[in-house]
């Protein structure tokens, strides 16, 4: 059964990825040199789907703005879920406006184009789930798999007993919003792969075993190996200069600056003279990087300034950062605060979510948040989560 058109799940706000998500989703965060979202919109073009719906929900304009009606000639429509209740009630939101049978996946996530089409030619009109090999199921939504049926699927299962995940790519029929009408809520949500487990209870599912890209966009670190695995895998969308360099045809590379491979530099970026930038570091659209600065394992976002003598490694930095003369985010690992809970030695030297300024000769302890229009004063050793538009001096 030929599938044509693809939804998108895109309307959630990432609150595990704050201070990045503090007015932007987590789908149009950077991924490399481009968001997210736009990789996922990409595969989908390439695997020949013709009709795209988004569903979005926070900051949503943010994502319209960017995409606008089209993707590569390929129609997007957009629904909007008002209140995120679970990506299975975002689902719903959808039925009216798009005509099964569909492929489903998630917005937030930077897969290969063997993923979709291992689950688009396992179609055949029944249930179909992405079932991928992974070296730790217990932090995913784990599968099993009996002679191509999917017979159970299990959130962040206890134990071992599992090697395969739930990849997040679907391919339904008009079943599945029934299914989903059926389907309990928990804690008021309702979750795709509760449905997915309704659909289980009426009758054959089939998995899909695939393999290739899969990188999971759930905390601030998510974002740097996304970035080294986008690079080594050459998905970058800007001319390669050398190998695994890619620098934009507006860009400005100084002649004694040495960009070390893999690394990427958007358009209008500069980097200054006598700047080592790389490995697997992203500048990103209208960036200036100045003299005599080190960037080692970092993702500049658009419009960032970093300045002459600076040191950035293991660094997520979002739009329009500024980092004064002689600072340095000196790498992880190192223990990061989330939601309450603290994820130990974590390979994130910081996070300066957008619009964050941080003066000069300032040094940030591995593992450091801070927020959205913060403002650090010349001088300050950083450490710990900074709220967003605080200001803090010496």
């Amino acid at each position: 059964m030929n599938v044509t058109t693809g939804i998108v799940l895109a309307a959630g706000e990432g609150t595990r990825m704050r201070p990045l998500t503090h007015n932007r989703p987590k789908t149009m965060l950077p991924a490399a040199d481009r968001p997210v979202l736009e990789h996922v919109l990409d595969v989908l073009v390439d695997c020949g789907l013709e009709r795209i719906c988004l569903v979005v929900g926070y900051e949503r304009e943010r994502v319209q703005e960017h995409f606008g009606h089209a993707h590569r000639e390929v129609p997007l429509t957009y629904v909007h879920q008002r209140k995120q209740l679970g990506s299975g009630h975002a689902l719903r939101q959808a039925a009216a406006t798009v005509e099964p049978p569909v492929l489903v996946l998630n917005g937030d996530r930077v897969i290969g184009e063997g993923i979709v089409s291992g689950v688009l030619d396992a179609f055949d009109g029944r249930p179909t789930v992405s079932a991928l090999e992974h070296p730790t199921p217990s932090k995913y939504g784990a599968v099993r798999v009996d002679d191509g049926r999917l017979t159970e699927l299990v959130e962040r299962p206890d134990g071992d007993g599992y090697r395969l995940i739930n990849a997040g790519v679907y391919a339904f029929d008009e079943r599945v919003f029934d299914a989903a009408g059926r389907t309990t809520r928990r804690d008021g949500e309702l979750q795709l792969p509760d449905v997915i487990g309704t659909l289980i209870d009426d009758g054959e599912v089939r998995a899909a075993r695939t393999d290739g890209l899969w990188g999971d966009a759930t905390y601030p670190w998510d974002l740097l190996y996304l970035n080294r695995e986008l690079l080594a895998r050459g998905r970058i969308d800007r001319p390669r200069r050398a190998e695994a360099v890619w620098v934009a045809d507006s860009a400005r590379v100084h002649g004694t600056a040495t960009l070390q491979p893999p690394v990427v530099v958007c358009p209008d970026a500069e980097v200054a003279a006598g700047s080592v930038v790389g490995p697997n570091v992203t500048v990103g659209r209208n960036g200036t990087v100045g003299a005599n600065t080190t960037l080692r394992n970092a993702v500049l976002d658009a419009d960032c300034r970093v300045g002459d003598g600076a040191t950035l490694i293991d660094c997520v930095a979002g739009r329009k950062v500024a980092v004064g003369v002689g600072s340095a985010v000196v790498g992880g690992p190192g223990d990061v605060h989330v939601e309450g809970r603290v994820f130990e030695d974590r390979a994130l030297g910081a996070v300066l979510a957008d619009r964050a300024t941080v003066g000069g000769g300032v040094t940030v302890a591995p593992g450091t948040l801070v927020g959205a229009d913060a403002t650090v004063g010349d001088g300050v050793h950083l450490s710990g989560t900074i709220a967003d538009g605080a200001e803090v001096v010496r």
